[in-house]
Order: structure tokens, then sequence, then C-alpha cells
């Protein structure tokens, strides 16, 4: 079985950006170089890595994203402020 992640990341613009993955190093490295980031992120170049949650499965990642996304600007920069990375 797949794990599920839900990540944020920080742009260079200050923004944050949130999405799900089953890979989290990859997907990063997919919006920090690659053309198969999302084009929220590739004018927003450099990426950092800031928050990653693991989840149940695919639609458990879905929901949370979702859940995050609803969040006001303040409450994402206190989630992404606050959690403590699990190392790599």
């Amino acid at each position: 079985m797949t794990a599920w992640y839900v990540y944020m990341l920080r742009c260079s613009d200050g923004s944050l950006y949130t999405g799900i993955t089953n890979d989290v190093a990859r997907r990063v490295a997919e919006h920090a170089n690659g053309k198969r980031g999302a084009r929220y992120t590739r004018g927003r170049r450099p990426v950092t890595l800031v928050y990653q949650e693991a989840c149940d499965d695919k639609s458990a990642a879905l929901k949370r994203e979702i859940d995050i996304k609803k969040l006001s600007k303040d409450k994402k920069q206190e989630l992404a402020r606050t959690t403590i990375m699990p190392s790599s």
C-alpha cells in the first residue's frame, strides 16, 4: 500500500502552495526543477518544503488538502511555522 502525503511549499514570493503526492521528495524536485511542477509554482521558484503530513490513503489526502486550502492565510502560515518536518 502506498502512503499519501499532503505537503506545503513556500514560494520565492512568500506564498504557500498546497498539494498531495505519494512521493514528497520527487514532487518537490518536480516543482523546483522540472516541467511537471504546478503552473502556480513555475514562476515562483525557488520553492521550499515547509510542511508535510501523512494520510491513510489518497482520498484522505485529498480531503486534508481541501481543508488546508480553506484555511485563512494566517492559519496556513502558522501551520507551516509550527510543524516539525520529519527527516527524509
